[in-house]
């Protein structure tokens, strides 16, 4: 496979219209649509099944919140336009067929080599996306709701752009100073044991915590781990996870990339082993960042 390089973008060639990707929009109904004029191929996601219900208990006290999304959300599905109608005035389904782009990028992502699972949260919305690579090329599927997706497909050249706009913030967003350092590199059985004892509402524990780890690592001050450690938790708005599968493999999964989000911006975390144990590095990162910090992941996929 080749590799792909997802580090600075390569310089524009001389057709611009070449170098941009193909981006549609598409509702479910249309997406399950094309999917069967692809020769029925899967999605990358599981559609959510109505339960079967709860019965007499639910008329007796009442229907869950469940039951009441998944009746809005069947409702929703109901209200849109026929998938079949909306796509022929598009001109993306005649009697001939669908649009071979279309079906070429979905079977791209029915059959790829190597899979990139995203989940990103902000706040109350979580959008997800489903990015997709064989050869040198790559199909893109994203969604906020499950309603409305966004179906793209690009050389993989153009694939580092693409990520960045996963990772990239609403411009409703609200942003402020945070009290982490661009930096921090601290044990992992403190940072993950203080932040359980902030949750639990005893931010006095975290400082006795780093008091037991200044033992073996001198330059650890307790008050300032105690402080790092409350802001990592206070600030916390939002994470991002990359799932990272090299289907070609059979390996369905073979590393992860994670950010959480804080009052200045994205974080990375990177956890790593050393001879005195695990430990985590939280580092600020930029939007445009994150094909970087998959790279090694994707390397060990073979990509």
């Amino acid at each position: 496979m080749p590799a792909i390089d997802l580090g600075p973008a390569a310089p524009p060639p001389t057709d611009t219209l070449d170098a941009l990707p193909r981006r549609i929009s598409l509702t479910l109904p249309e997406l399950r649509l094309l999917a069967e004029h692809a020769g029925g191929a899967p999605l990358p996601f599981e559609e959510a099944t109505p339960g079967p219900g709860a019965g007499g208990l639910e008329a007796r006290l009442g229907r869950s919140r469940q039951a009441v999304e998944e009746e809005a959300y069947a409702a929703t599905l109901a209200a849109l336009h026929d998938p079949a109608e909306a796509l022929t005035r598009r001109g993306l389904l005649t009697p001939g067929g669908a649009d071979a782009r279309l079906v070429g990028a979905l079977g791209l992502l029915a059959t790829p080599d190597v899979a990139v699972d995203l989940d990103v949260v902000v706040g109350t919305t979580r959008a997800r996306a489903w990015h997709r690579v064989r050869g040198g090329a790559v199909a893109a599927l994203a969604t906020a709701d499950g309603t409305v997706f966004e179906l793209g497909w690009y050389p993989v050249g153009q694939w580092a752009g693409d990520l960045a706009r996963v990772a990239a913030l609403p411009e409703d967003t609200a942003t402020d100073s945070s009290a982490l350092p661009d930096r921090v590199d601290l044990p992992y059985a403190l940072l993950d044991a203080g932040a359980a004892a902030v949750r639990a509402g005893r931010p006095d524990l975290v400082a006795t915590l780093a008091e037991r780890h200044a033992a073996d690592e001198p330059d650890l001050d307790p008050v300032a781990v105690t402080a790092l450690v409350g802001a990592m938790v206070g600030e916390t708005r939002g994470r991002l996870r990359a799932l990272v599968a090299d289907i070609a493999a059979g390996r369905d999964l073979v590393g992860v990339v994670s950010w959480v989000l804080l009052a200045g911006g994205w974080h990375a975390l990177r956890p790593r082993d050393t001879d005195d144990g695990g430990r985590v590095e939280v580092r600020r990162v930029d939007p445009r960042e994150l094909g970087a910090a998959l790279g090694p992941v994707l390397a060990e996929a073979g990509a």
